[in-house]
This record gives structure tokens, sequence and C-alpha cells, in this order.
């Protein structure tokens, strides 16, 4: 690979990379207060390509070099090797292939990892009252559900099914970026449908409940939600719960 090839591969990238930052795709990896930074980066990968292209076709100024004896240990001409042009497949399954959002495989294979906050707020007016999965699963564990006593809360998940059959909605949250991503788990009870899909959208409205049980992967608590009604939901715009570590 020469010098040219290598400009021409690190400009696709730098496309690529601007061209997901710049669409709700960046979101299925990184957290959206993260984007600037790979629109940055993209930027930056764009710039050295054409920076590198502009130096190999500029003549050197000033008189030529006086011509040296050959090397004998470098007669033979050493190129890169093939193997380099492998480095464009990362960018070709960008391009052709998104992968999905981290969804109910993972959440059963990792254990809740719901975060006590320093204060609950009170909830605000109307009912019901729109909450984030990870919010209610903090009130209903770590304050007893007393903020939640007598209101009928809403909250969106993808499902996801225990081994034993007991349904889970789910969140994903993560801190940076997908790879540091854990899931909140609540259990459901009540009115729940009868047919749930693994990682389909539910938007549940119901009310807290003490009942409990621990997630079979690290014991943790998992709160129960009372289901008045739920409903399939459209996938959101953004997959991932970032505020909880916020």
């Amino acid at each position: 690979m020469n010098r040219a090839a290598q400009a021409a591969v690190l400009f696709l990238l730098g496309v690529v990379v601007l061209h997901t930052g710049a669409g709700d795709v960046s979101l299925r990896y990184v957290k959206e207060g993260l984007r600037p930074l790979l629109l940055a980066s993209g930027a930056v990968l764009v710039t050295a390509a054409l920076a590198t292209a502009w130096y190999e076709r500029t003549p050197p100024r000033g008189p030529a070099p006086a011509p040296r004896e050959p090397d004998p240990a470098l007669h033979e001409s050493h190129p890169a090797p093939r193997v380099a042009w492998l480095l464009l497949l990362p960018v070709l399954a960008l391009v052709l292939v998104a992968p999905p959002a981290l969804g109910s495989h993972s959440a059963l294979r990792t254990g809740t990892a719901l975060q006590r906050p320093p204060a609950f707020a009170p909830l605000p007016p109307g009912e019901p009252v729109r909450l984030n999965l990870s919010d209610y699963a903090a009130r209903a564990v770590y304050d007893h559900g007393r903020s939640l006593d007598g209101r009928r809360v809403r909250v969106t998940g993808f499902v996801a099914l225990a081994p034993d059959g007991t349904p889970y909605l789910v969140r994903m949250t993560l801190n940076c970026c997908a790879a540091d991503a854990l899931p909140v788990k609540i259990a459901l009870t009540g009115r729940v449908p009868p047919v749930l899909e693994p990682d389909g959208w539910l938007d549940v409205t119901g009310t807290y409940t003490p009942r409990r049980t621990e997630d079979p992967v690290n014991g943790a608590p998992l709160p129960y939600l009372k289901v008045a009604h739920a409903r399939p939901a459209p996938a959101p715009r953004d997959p991932y719960d970032a505020t909880w570590n916020n």
C-alpha cells in the first residue's frame, strides 16, 4: 500500500465517521453528548488524508539531492503487505451492516446495574407521570416506593424474558459508549400482555408494588411494576438511557 492508497483509506474512514456522527446511527455506539467529539475525529481524519495526498503530489523544493550509492541491503523493494487492505473491512462493515443496539441477549447475561441516586426529586403533577425506567427502579428499591405511592407511572423499555419465564422491561444504560452498556431491569406483573416478543419495545402504564425478586445473574434486587395497560411502542431514537450516571 503506497502513500496515495493510505490517504484514500484514511479519507474514506474519516467520511464514514462524519456520516455516522451526523446521523442517529452514532447513538448505537456512543451517547449523544459525545457526538461533537466523534464529528471532530472524522474531520481530523479527513484533514490528515488531504494533507497526505497534497504532500505526495507536491514536488520537493530546492535543488535535487545528490545521487547516493544504492545500499545492497535495500536493493530489493519491499512493498507494504497486502494484508493492510483489510483495514477497509471495518469501514465497509460500518457502511453496509449497521449493528442494532444491545438488547435482551445482553440484558439476560448481565446483572442489573441499578445505582442509588443522591436524592429523589418530587414527581411532577399529572397522571400518569412519565419516568425513565431507571428512575422508577431506583425509587422502588431505594425509596421503597414512598415517592410513587398513589401515582400512576408510565415507562418504556424493551422486553426480555427470564429463563423462568418472568417478563422484564429493560433499558440499557451507558456512561460513555455501547462497550460499557449495562441493563437496568424491572419485572412486570398485573395485566401483562399474554404474548411478548423479546426485544420488542413496550410502553407500560402501571403502579408501584412492593413485590421484588432477585436478578439471577448478580442477585441484585429487581422491583416489580404492576401493569394496568401496555402497548407496543416504536424503538426510540436513542435506544440507550444515558441519564443514570450523569
